[in-house]
């Protein structure tokens, strides 16, 4: 029941394993799947055009300029697929897509699809060892891409070694959890906080912090791909197919938060919110002078986490607390006096991890006084796991 209704977009590449994809692509017919097929002009060396409409029971995809509506292919074929597999992907084709080539039909496709993509690789032993493409694999991985790796064993050039196509099995599997992923927040409005808060001084001073709004993103996004209606409210500027909120202050997140707060079922709080702002904001720049003090008067800004928890109603509602030292203990205190749901507490003493870094490592915490670790790893990697726990 997975499969039934979904779309399912293959790409077929100039390699030997492409004659595999007949029976792949007959057990997503046979599961309930709408399967659209687009090759390379290579690919038709391994199977033929006729076979592969006959196994889809649709048109096959080749050239990028045959057009028979107003509507470019490649756009097209990637508005209509919930979900892109590439199998068997050449080392020709992974590198032009890591590198946003698109000189034919299917990298075309490929660089306007902005949904889940899995690629498996097939290829000589060497060529899968380069640096080259192990560096545009590595690239793929970053983006979100999911790599089905070769496996082990005779390949059909003579060679002995990693390069085989994995296994169809596990192709079909990979595909078939991912769109299960998907429904998981099907229905659900996602409301996620990040950045760091602004605070004026004066129209060209303010406090902040180092909040670059990266993991909030990054949820954000992930939630998309799990199906939810997300919107985030966030100091940072962000493109991104989902409603966002830009805001300056505490109060700014504040009030963003209050209208969508009655309409919301999980609230993340991943925002850097300043605890404190200037008592009176000067009209106008302040001048320097003869003294070598300034004292500012600066005021508690709001708890926004405390103050939705208190009038929540059916609302999950997620905190995130950055530390220091004392991680745990001070996690801990947090998530009783605040009241939350959960608390992703994570340790900004560390370089390589939390703000402004690509990686994160975060301990979540629940009401019930139970944790869960979540290992370094990068923060849409982190993203993704957090929200598998809320989501159960």
């Amino acid at each position: 029941m997975i499969l039934q209704g979904k779309t399912i977009l293959i790409g077929i590449t100039g390699g030997i394993a492409a004659y595999k994809m007949c029976e792949l692509i007959r057990r997503f017919k046979k599961s309930g799947a709408n399967v659209k097929v687009v090759c390379t002009p290579n690919a038709l060396n391994f199977v033929t055009k006729l076979t592969l409409q006959n196994l889809s029971q649709n048109e096959v995809f080749v050239e990028e300029f045959d057009v028979k509506e107003w509507k470019p292919e490649h756009i097209s074929l990637a508005d209509e697929a919930d979900i892109m597999l590439i199998a068997p992907a050449t080392a020709n084709t992974i590198s032009k897509i890591a590198q946003g080539i698109a000189d034919n039909l299917l990298t075309s496709i490929a660089c306007a699809f902005s949904k889940k993509m899995i690629i498996a690789p097939a290829m000589n032993c060497n060529m899968w060892q380069n640096q080259a493409v192990q560096e545009n694999i590595r690239i793929l991985k970053s983006r979100g891409v999911e790599i089905l790796e070769p496996e082990s064993g005779f390949l059909a050039c003579g060679y002995l070694g990693k390069g085989r196509l994995c296994g169809l099995n596990k192709i079909f599997n990979a595909v078939c959890e991912w769109l299960s992923y998907s429904e998981k927040l099907k229905g659900q409005k996602v409301v996620i906080t990040s950045g760091g808060t602004i605070e004026d001084i004066d129209p060209v001073r303010y406090i902040s912090n180092y909040s670059s709004g990266k993991m909030g993103f990054a949820l954000a996004s992930c939630a998309k791909s799990m199906g939810a209606e997300v919107v985030l409210i966030t100091t940072k500027d962000f493109e991104a197919p989902f409603k966002i909120v830009k805001v300056k202050s505490a109060r700014d997140m504040q009030t963003a938060l209050d209208n969508e707060f009655e309409t919301s079922d999980i609230i993340i709080m991943a925002a850097a919110v300043a605890d404190y702002r200037v008592k009176e904001v000067s009209a106008q720049k302040m001048k320097k002078g003869e003294s070598d003090e300034l004292t500012l008067e600066l005021v508690k800004n709001p708890d926004i986490l405390r103050g939705l928890c208190e009038k929540k109603t059916h609302q999950c509602i997620v905190g995130f607390c950055a530390e220091s030292e004392n991680l745990i203990e001070n996690a801990k205190e947090k998530i009783t006096k605040k009241g939350c749901d959960y608390l992703v507490a994570n340790d900004i003493s560390r370089s390589d991890i939390g703000f402004g870094a690509e990686n994160n490592e975060v301990v979540i915490f629940d009401k019930n006084g139970e944790t869960k670790r979540l290992e370094k790893a990068s923060k849409s990697v982190i993203a993704r796991q957090i929200l598998e726990v809320i989501s159960q």
